[in-house]
Formats: structure tokens, sequence, C-alpha cells
């Protein structure tokens, strides 16, 4: 049987993610930098082999799945069931703001409990039920090609990897490095 090779990728950085602010399903843009990564690991990418891009309906992953997809000269599919945990009612505040008001749902979110689920949003079980189900739908209509599916949840990547020299650092606008790109250094 032929095997489905998926990578795993984490969409770009938002202003929600610099403000600690918990995004869900809130549609939320990539930044300046999110864009740098998306366009990073698109190029890191881009002599891959990818039959396909998949990645959840939301301004950012779909972002960073587009660069990718345009890249590799791969077709982008949006998959809502790629998106990341909903958080119900604790979406849209930032840590500080969960840990004052709600300390024991954040203690139950902080220890990863699986069956915690903020009102209106899932639980990492359900999550886990979510990913597991569209991860062997995706791989069963790719057997023996490679794909890249939009990571439902963290861990975040650093768009810088393993081999920070490859791909370079981020440097806001504004700010030059050695040659002249104000995004490469």
């Amino acid at each position: 049987m032929d095997a489905t090779r998926i990578i795993a990728i984490r969409h770009g950085e938002t202003l929600w993610n610099v403000d600690t602010r918990i995004q869900g399903h809130r549609d939320i843009p990539l930044n300046d930098r999110g864009r740098w990564q998306a366009a990073q690991v698109a190029r890191a990418l881009a002599g891959e082999p990818i039959a396909a891009v998949y990645a959840s309906d939301l301004l950012r992953a779909h972002a960073t799945g587009a660069a990718i997809a345009e890249a590799a000269g791969a077709p982008l599919h949006a998959e809502p069931d790629l998106r990341e945990r909903s958080f119900g009612e604790l979406e849209g505040r930032t840590f500080a703001e969960i840990e004052a008001a709600l300390p024991e749902q954040a203690r139950r979110w902080r220890q990863r409990d699986p069956h915690f689920a903020p009102e209106g949003g899932e639980s990492l079980t359900l999550l886990r039920a979510r990913i597991a189900e569209v991860t062997a739908r995706l791989a069963a209509r790719h057997l023996g090609q490679q794909i890249v599916q939009r990571r439902a949840e963290p861990p975040a990547l650093d768009a810088r990897g393993a081999d920070p020299g490859r791909l370079g650092r981020y440097r806001p606008p504004g700010r030059r490095g050695a040659r002249g790109n104000h995004h490469l250094t």
C-alpha cells in the first residue's frame, strides 16, 4: 500500500498572535511578519513534489496555503475541518484577560485537560477526532503522493526552521539588512 506523505505546517503570524489573543475560529489575517513567514515556507517547499495544499478557510491559514500552492504549482483547497480548535467564549481575549476573568478555565486550558471545552468551544478530544478524520480522508485521496496540510493546532513553527541560515531572519519593513533587503538578513 502506498503511503501519503503529509507536510504539516502552521499559519504565519497575526496581530492577535503578537497580542496573545485567542483566535480559534475568528477570521484574522496575517500581519507583515506572517506574510513573510508564508513566503519563506513557500520558498523552502518550492522544489518539493506537492500534489495539493489543504488549508482551513480562515484568512491566515488560506493565505499561508496560497503562498505554498503558488510556489509549488499545486492546487489549493479550502478545508473547513482543518480550522484551529474552537475556543468559544475565550476567542478574542488575551491570555491575561482569561487568567483574570476565568481562572478555573485558564487552569484547565493550561493543563491541557483533554475534556475541557470552553463554553461554545470544543475540547481537545473533539479536536483530535476532527483532525484525525480529515487527515485520514485527505491521505486516502492522495495515496503515494505528498500533500501540505495546514496544521490545526500548535506548536507554532518558526519560519526559520531548524537551520536559521536557510530561510533567513525577518526584519520589519523599514529595518534594512546588510545587503539593503529589509526582509532577509
